[in-house]
């Protein structure tokens, strides 16, 4: 969510690098050179101090290990050889010093490391004796190479499938890339993989072996979901005297608040929950839209609100803004599916995976069933794949994960005629919501210049 380097990623996005193809088009400000160019210009004295730059990740395996051998980061590729053998290939010197960040590689210790890997790959000869006593485990205990934690929510959860259902029509190796993977926690990672590689505008990727070696990755995400409902929650007047009816009836405010839902519906004689809504509708971009639209400038926003300060209006505004994020990620779905992808199935894991009415909202809204895994914590699995295939358990990431993942309950769309209507007809006024937001910038941008 640290979006301080607005400025750099444009810089960065002016040039004309055939790099950028592989950022959708441009860099965001999430992404490692923007953020790096950010302290380079605004914390000198700290740049001129560092030995080496690491993604958390790498830097934790490397105090395991001390190997510095490292997973591919965003501004990196792999290279494929003459004999179809994939190998790292890391950075392009041409574009990391056209972008002002030259410097990283120059000289006999350069800042960034230059030995990358696939996932699954070991790491010297595992933990050091000093990092094994640290941890209360043997010396020279295998480890994996790290990749980036939705990553690994993805290596955990993208085979949590049961065959006879979901893969019957395709050849498996083509039945993964029917498949979004959503991690679901402060900010969504949308996640799908393909054999093909596809350049999609606003879409981050094709990342190849980044996740599942021979599999390209195109990695989309709203940069605040369970962060902007908390934000509209407990910004609500009546959210303190919602958080302790919920703590005397032990349940979360969020529990609370879908069984609210539940009972104004029946009360309202509602035709469907979804209903209770129509007048709300909302633009999830309170911190900007990373997909599709990689639009950083983004603002939320909020139409149909009036003088109610009730609970039952806070309930209502919950509803509409889990409507609005649903409708964000059914704009990813549809956007990456007109640019070469199939998904037609979602897996969700992660803090709001546990939300029930989060979830099939987002089955009822996307049109397609979400598959919950039975080990919802995906992140740890697939780490302790990774994990798992460096010890030689496994022949690879990818069998690891079909003899790993599991799958728990299937939250399938609703079958109602009218509901489809429903969302169709707000997801319009959804997609207006933006393109009215471009405009009133546009005539405020004419009248300040």
């Amino acid at each position: 969510m640290d979006h301080r380097a607005v400025d750099q990623a444009e810089r960065i996005s002016s040039h004309d690098s055939p790099v950028l193809q592989f950022y959708g088009g441009g860099v965001s400000p999430e992404m490692q050179a923007p953020k790096l160019l950010w302290v380079k210009e605004n914390m000198q004295e700290s740049w001129s101090m560092v030995w080496r730059w690491m993604d958390l990740s790498n830097w934790l395996t490397y105090r395991a290990t001390g190997d510095d051998t490292r997973s591919l980061s965003h501004m990196e590729q792999w290279r494929t050889s003459d004999s179809s053998d994939m190998e790292p290939c890391g950075r392009d010197e041409v574009f990391w010093t056209e972008i002002g960040l030259g410097d990283l590689y120059e000289g006999s210790c350069p800042k960034i490391g230059h030995s990358v890997e696939f996932p699954g790959h070991p790491l010297g000869s595992g933990l050091t004796p000093t990092s094994a006593k640290e941890l209360g485990l043997l010396p020279r205990t295998p480890v994996g190479i790290s990749i980036l934690d939705a990553y690994a929510g993805g290596v955990g959860v993208m085979e949590s499938v049961a065959n006879a259902e979901f893969k019957a029509d395709v050849f498996d190796e083509e039945a993964i890339c029917h498949r979004m993977v959503l991690v679901c926690g402060t900010s969504t990672c949308h996640m799908a993989v393909s054999k093909k590689k596809l350049f999609i505008p606003g879409v981050w990727g094709p990342f190849l072996s980044a996740m599942i070696p021979d599999f390209w990755l195109s990695e989309c995400g709203q940069s605040a979901t369970g962060a902007l409902l908390d934000y509209i929650v407990q910004n609500h007047p009546a959210a303190p005297l919602l958080v302790n009816q919920a703590a005397s009836q032990s349940l979360s405010i969020y529990e609370l608040l879908n069984k609210m839902l539940l009972s104004m519906s029946h009360e309202q004689n509602m035709p469907f929950l979804s209903a209770l809504a129509e007048d709300t509708h909302v633009l999830p971009d309170f911190h900007g839209n990373r997909s599709p639209m990689a639009d950083p400038k983004s603002k939320g926003v909020i139409c149909g609100l009036t003088l109610d300060t009730s609970e039952k209006h806070l309930a209502l505004l919950y509803l509409a803004t889990i409507q609005g994020i649903a409708y964000g990620s059914r704009h990813i779905v549809e956007h990456c599916n007109a640019h070469g992808h199939k998904i037609d199935t979602l897996l969700a894991s992660g803090g709001l995976a546990k939300n029930s009415l989060y979830i099939q909202e987002h089955a009822d809204i996307m049109g397609c069933p979400i598959i919950l895994p039975r080990e919802n914590e995906s992140v740890l699995l697939g780490a302790a794949i990774l994990g798992a295939v460096a010890a030689k358990k496994f022949s690879g990431v990818h069998d690891a994960m079909k003899a790993l993942n599991a799958p728990g309950k299937v939250v399938r769309p609703s079958s109602d005629p009218k509901l489809k209507k429903y969302h169709d007809a707000k997801y319009q006024i959804f997609r207006s919501l933006y393109e009215q937001q471009l405009s009133h910038r546009s005539v405020m941008a004419r009248a300040l210049h």
